[in-house]
């Protein structure tokens, strides 16, 4: 029989999915990107590719991915509301029309603000990741009233906080790529802060633990377009930067990766309750001490006194920078293998996309 899909279904036969993943409006996707959300949803988009399925990806015009790319204009200049609700309209048109366009087993959605370009059509199953904290979702968002729609927690501290009426399918862990021991750098004598600048980020907090612990920080990350966001770095950051706290702006890929490895230690300030932490994963599986405030699912990543130091204030961190040296590279890389890598999360996603796509599809079509 043939399949509507274009696979195989004779016996035994795997079928190829098709996997449309929506970022969010105001976030390109691209190995560049300082985003865990777009991170995920870009790693998850090249292996689905190299296991032989379809990704497709809906993104704001100038990302780059490894399947097939569906860029959406969205509104430049300044991320405030009118430009929010204009993106989401836009994100919401091409959805629809992309679901009109392609036969398709699932949508993944990435977003925040997921619940305002929700298909029309109810038949597609969607998946949520909720990688932010749960509150900072509209109350509605977390309670779909859409058929076929499953969210997902990112960790179990994130699952922990969802309030009792919130059905939450599954826990995905993230993950990272694990890199290659013999690729390890040598380790240099600055401290690191990785990540989006803004307040929740602290990284005012970072800088003055660096210069109690008299030791040279660099701090690399993007400014958003938010008038907040450019606000805090105008106020609390520029002024402070010099010959010891250097600002390098956005980073990815190989110089990312030198970065982490060759710091001493990278610094987590943050005042979010994090749901998890992309870069504390990358910097353990570097060999890189991870110093991290006491947040949401950090300690469930930083192992205190292994991996890294858990802080409560920036005393705690000053003190943490200068004994950063006792912790073992090697022991840090053996617990990102162990814990952190990737391709589980990506084989946690298939088996959670197989499934959907089965109850929503006639099950004799799929392999058992």
């Amino acid at each position: 029989m043939a399949d509507p899909r274009g696979g195989s279904t004779g016996a035994g036969a795997i079928l190829p999915l098709t996997i449309l993943s929506v970022g969010f409006p105001l976030a390109r996707v691209s190995p560049q990107t300082a985003g865990g959300a777009e991170q995920v949803l870009l790693s998850l988009d090249r292996g689905l590719v190299l296991e032989g399925h379809r990704s497709l990806v809906l993104a704001p015009q100038g990302s780059r991915c490894h399947g097939l790319l569906i860029p959406v204009q969205v509104p430049g200049g300044s991320f405030d509301e009118p430009a929010k609700r204009e993106a989401r309209r836009s994100f919401k048109r091409a959805l629809e029309h992309a679901l009109a366009r392609f036969s398709t087993d699932l949508v993944h959605m990435h977003g925040l603000d997921f619940d305002h370009y929700l298909p029309e059509q109810q038949d597609v199953p969607v998946m949520v990741s909720l990688h932010l904290p749960l509150s900072w979702y509209r109350e509605d968002a977390l309670r779909p009233s859409r058929p076929n729609t499953a969210l997902v927690c990112v960790s179990e501290t994130q699952r922990r906080s969802a309030a009792p009426d919130v059905d939450v399918t599954a826990v995905v862990p993230n993950g990272v790529e694990i890199p290659d021991v013999g690729s390890s750098h040598g380790k240099g004598s600055y401290a690191l802060m990785l990540g989006r600048i803004c307040p929740e980020k602290a990284p005012h907090l970072a800088i003055e633990a660096a210069e109690r612990a008299h030791t040279e920080l660099l701090i690399a990350g993007t400014v958003f377009d938010y008038p907040e966001h450019r606000q805090y770095f105008n106020a609390m950051m520029q002024p402070r930067l010099g010959q010891n706290v250097r600002f390098l702006g956005e980073v990815g890929g190989e110089r990312k990766a030198q970065l982490l490895a060759g710091a001493k230690c990278l610094l987590i300030p943050s005042q979010a309750p994090e749901t998890s932490s992309l870069v504390a994963m990358e910097a353990i599986a570097a060999g890189t001490p991870v110093i991290a405030w006491r947040s949401g699912a950090l300690p469930e990543i930083v192992s205190d006194g292994r991996t890294g130091f858990i802080v409560a204030s920036v005393e705690e961190m000053a003190s943490a920078i200068r004994r950063s040296d006792m912790i073992s590279p090697e022991a840090c890389r053996r617990e990102a293998q162990r814990r952190f890598d990737g391709q589980q999360m990506l084989s946690d996603y298939l088996g959670l996309y197989k499934a959907m796509a089965r109850e929503a599809n006639t099950p004799e079509l799929w392999a058992a």
